[in-house]
């Protein structure tokens, strides 16, 4: 009897929150490897100047990203964030103003810092990149469980190991990997032309990740088509580019990403399903080293658990850039997209709570 209770007061209490909310929708982004250096200052001088991290002219690069002011340069680098989230939604992760974000796990690389962050949990046990099938409940498989999200939640991934990191082969959500299609009776022609020309870029960090051109066209007419209500786009090129040691190559990953997520929010915003009700959550899952060591990351380069967040939806009040000290983790932000739907995210292991101010 008590238990029922419990169980009967938690579900009035989402449905309070719920009615208060009027995000009815998520974009959840995630940026591999972004580094939270190039969000706040834009491109570093000290970078720009070594030639073995640019191939392109330096002139040219110049041209295009750098400017006298880190007001300048950070705006040059990434338009959209500095003139729409920063003036309507809410960026997090200044470490010069002591707003702090960070990874909560001790290993800072890739399949680690994307559990921690969309199962608000970190498990130490989860500590390699092979790291198989997780056992931990993700927040997207809990919001596909509830009524009104049952099979309305999709991934599309840039790295193949997403499809572990969320246990596809568990949950059963779509979700379509690297050089997989989008398959069913009725596609689009822009969907069948997304399918089609992720195989005609050169595989130049192998088939395992998926250039994040190919990914945004495979997301966009994905959604457009099927209007889900909850989407994880997982992009990769920064990542890639920066274990490369293209520092240049790096900087037009983040450029062109700025203007992907820019466009993908203004055509939500044109379609009635999606307008007034949707909020984007953008973040990487781990951060970089500085200095010769910005190629790497992981305990091995110091400061890659270092990350930023940023939000814009209808529910997030228009703070901009948070220049107040305060200390954010990843593992809050499954909680977060959780009750911004509404729901209290629960299970099967310890869920962190929520980020008190994105809400209003």
């Amino acid at each position: 009897m008590k238990l029922k209770l419990v169980i009967l007061l938690m579900l009035i209490t989402a449905s309070v929150v719920a009615q208060g909310r009027k995000t009815k929708n998520i974009v959840f982004i995630s940026i591999d490897g972004y580094r939270w250096q190039e969000i706040f200052h834009g491109a570093d001088s000290a970078l720009l100047r070594v030639k073995k991290f640019n191939q392109q002219d330096s002139a040219s690069v110049a041209a295009k990203y750098w400017a006298p002011t880190m007001d300048e340069r950070r705006k040059k680098l990434m338009p959209f964030f500095w003139s729409v989230i920063a003036k309507e939604g809410q960026l997090y992760g200044n470490r010069d103003l002591g707003n702090n974000v960070n990874v909560k796990n001790r290993f800072w690389f890739s399949y680690p810092g994307r559990s921690e962050t969309i199962c608000g949990y970190y498990d130490p046990a989860v500590n390699s990149n092979s790291y198989p099938d997780n056992p931990n409940i993700n927040v997207f498989e809990f919001i596909n469980k509830q009524k009104g999200y049952e099979n309305k939640v999709a991934t599309i991934a840039g790295w193949d190991a997403v499809a572990r990191v969320v246990n596809r082969d568990r949950n059963h959500m779509l979700l379509i990997n690297p050089y997989e299609n989008v398959t069913g009776p009725n596609l689009t022609e822009a969907q069948k032309l997304a399918n089609e020309i992720q195989n005609y870029l050169p595989d130049y960090f192998g088939r395992d990740v998926r250039w994040d051109m190919n990914t945004y066209a495979i997301a966009k007419t994905y959604i457009m088509a099927n209007h889900p209500k909850v989407t994880y786009i997982d992009f990769d090129d920064p990542d890639e580019l920066g274990h490369a040691g293209q520092y240049d190559s790096f900087l037009d990953a983040a450029h062109y990403l700025d203007a992907m997520i820019g466009k993908l929010w203004e055509t939500l915003q044109k379609d009635p399903f999606y307008k007034n009700n949707t909020t984007f959550v953008i973040c990487p899952d781990h951060g970089r080293g500085i200095g010769d060591l910005w190629t790497s990351h992981g305990t091995s380069a110091p400061h890659s658990n270092e990350t930023w967040l940023a939000v814009l939806g209808p529910d997030t009040p228009a703070i901009g850039e948070v220049k107040t000290s305060g200390q954010i983790y990843q593992d809050q932000i499954a909680q977060t997209i959780a009750q911004l739907l509404g729901f209290t995210f629960t299970a099967n292991h310890p869920v962190n709570n929520k980020i008190e101010t994105v809400f209003k």
